[in-house]
């Protein structure tokens, strides 16, 4: 499967953005699809999940109740609503998605730019 990650920019603290991630190719056999970040000088984390079959999400407890990860099936996207961004919400974006039967995140899309200022 392939993804293309969209929709960062600059915001200022407080604001919105929604990142996209369209996946293309055999989109058939995932489990699941994730949104991770990576600010200068740290390590990649994770942000948020979404189980393909089931629909259940997870999140890192720094953005609960202020991102939202969803999917729209008949564009074969997962989108990350990111809402009260702070400044350390701003990183490089990255969507992956993992394929059933796989024990890790195997496919990745390029990352997207998120900027928070204040």
């Amino acid at each position: 499967v392939q993804l293309q990650a969209s929709g960062g920019g600059l915001v200022q603290v407080g604001g919105s953005l929604r990142l996209s991630c369209a996946a293309s190719g055999r989109t058939g056999n995932l489990d699941r699809v994730g949104w991770f970040r990576q600010a200068p000088g740290k390590e990649r984390e994770f942000v948020a999940g979404l189980r393909w079959s089931s629909g259940s999400t997870s999140y890192v407890d720094s953005v609960r109740g202020r991102f939202t990860i969803s999917r729209d099936d008949a564009q074969n996207t997962v989108y990350l609503q990111m809402n009260s961004l702070i400044a350390e919400d701003s990183a490089v974006y990255y969507c992956a998605a993992r394929r059933q039967f796989s024990a890790d995140y195997n496919s990745w899309g390029q990352g997207t730019q998120v900027t928070v200022s204040s």
